[in-house]
């Protein structure tokens, strides 16, 4: 049996796995159907998907050697089948009931003496809707692989009229074995002199553990779904420059600051700081498994209520970020985490994830989607929202995808904390109307 090492990072999210902190991600795609929708037919489809993609069949198995290691291994008992689900939703008393479903089904914590993943067919939905709902373990994968999961268990897209031409890779010429050692040497050199960089950083980078959003621990949750015409962030880009990430974080930095607001706390003269993640995946020339992740610290400027002057903020911020580079700073923890021994993560990582809020107050990360039509039977894919495991005494949690013509922000929170996300959910459209109003 092939089995394949889990990276330190990996070993990380595992041992970071508690009732009260699961750490696997989430999606709720939501489609359109044109006839009577089968749950049995839909499941059994996905079924036959799931069972030709190695990486669902794996489950993770602890190694004596070195210690505290891991693989993964193919799972001999594996049957798809028990890992897909079909709940027919009842709309006679619930006005939302798929959210209040979802919010259930997103608090429960995977079984990690099993292959990674969970997926529930959800019928009933008003309109001929229905909806799939993906859990996957962040130690089974990152965004992007979460993605390519996702497409997978989908229609196979349509080919393009045209190829596009690759260009020919070069032929690496022969290295002798003194070249190699010489490599091994020089890279070895240059991960510790950036390990110390980003471990000083840290130290640094440290806060007093003040912030408005913290949360104690809770299993239970609550989520919210907020979509955002992608014609609306393209117009506020171009009255006022930046990416569409700066468009989505400033935003946000407006939504918070009127929840917070709205819920007592004083915003005025404070920031929130937003751990975004970023993929290191094409640098490392990685496969679709595993975690290939670095980040960025953003300050989002909540005290400021000027919403041009809030979008000025996060763009310079974001800029410094990306011209230091994804191996700077202390949001490069990630890496750093990559180069600890496993056994030192069995040993403190669950400890060390209880600090979060001395780093960062939320994480906000972007999931990657095509701009392809996708669909699942036939049946087009209209809205998905996607969901960060919440990090240990984080309140909220924040993912944004960009499909076709919408910016799709999936909102998780600490239900103990945040029992009601509809005063968010609003913030975050009143913030992207107050932004418009100055184009």
């Amino acid at each position: 049996m092939v089995r394949t090492p889990l990276s330190s990072l990996d070993v990380a999210f595992l041992c970071l796995e508690s009732e009260t902190a699961p750490m696997h991600m989430g999606a709720v795609l939501v489609f359109t159907s044109r006839g009577r929708v089968d749950g049995g037919e839909l499941t059994g489809l996905l079924a036959a998907r799931a069972r030709k993609m190695p990486q669902l069949r794996r489950k993770m198995r602890a190694e004596l050697f070195p210690p505290g290691a891991a693989t993964w291994a193919d799972d001999p008992n594996f049957v798809a089948a028990q890992h897909i689900h079909h709940h027919e939703l009842s709309t006679l008393y619930d006005p939302d009931p798929l959210t209040g479903f979802a919010e259930q089904w997103i608090a429960r914590p995977l079984d990690t003496g099993r292959p990674l993943w969970d997926l529930t067919v959800v019928t009933g939905l008003p309109q001929g809707k229905f909806a799939v709902l993906l859990k996957l373990h962040h130690a089974l994968t990152d965004g992007e692989g979460a993605y390519a999961v996702t497409v997978g268990l989908l229609d196979e897209p349509a080919k393009p009229g045209r190829a596009l031409a690759r260009a020919a890779k070069p032929v690496p010429r022969p290295r002798s074995p003194l070249d190699s050692v010489k490599n091994s040497v020089k890279d070895g050199l240059a991960q510790a002199g950036e390990a110390a960089g980003i471990a000083t950083s840290l130290v640094r980078a440290a806060k007093a553990p003040l912030s408005p959003v913290s949360a104690p621990a809770s299993a239970e949750r609550r989520l919210g779904f907020v979509r955002l015409p992608t014609a609306d962030v393209r117009r506020i880009r171009g009255g006022h420059g930046g990416t569409t990430n700066d468009v989505v974080l400033a935003v946000l930095a407006g939504a918070l600051r009127e929840w917070l607001v709205n819920r007592g706390k004083r915003a005025d003269g404070r920031t929130l700081r937003a751990l975004i993640p970023v993929s290191v995946r094409g640098r490392a020339n990685a496969q679709v498994g595993g975690n290939k992740l670095s980040g960025y610290l953003c300050d989002l400027p909540i005290g400021e209520d000027d919403p041009v002057e809030r979008l000025h903020v996060v763009r310079r911020a974001m800029t410094r970020n990306k011209a230091a580079g994804p191996a700077r700073g202390a949001g490069a923890f990630p890496l750093l985490a990559d180069r600890v021994p496993t056994v030192l993560h069995r040993l403190g990582t669950r400890t060390a994830g209880l600090a979060a809020p001395l780093l960062f107050d939320l994480v906000v990360t972007t999931v990657p989607l095509p701009a392809a039509r996708l669909t699942l039977a036939g049946a087009p894919l209209a809205q998905v929202y996607p969901f960060v495991p919440l990090a240990p005494r984080h309140a909220v949690g924040i993912a944004v995808a960009t499909y076709r013509d919408s910016v799709h922000i999936g909102l998780q929170a600490n239900a103990v904390a945040v029992p009601d996300l509809g005063g968010l959910r609003d913030a975050v459209l009143k913030s992207t109307a107050a932004l418009l109003n100055t184009v």
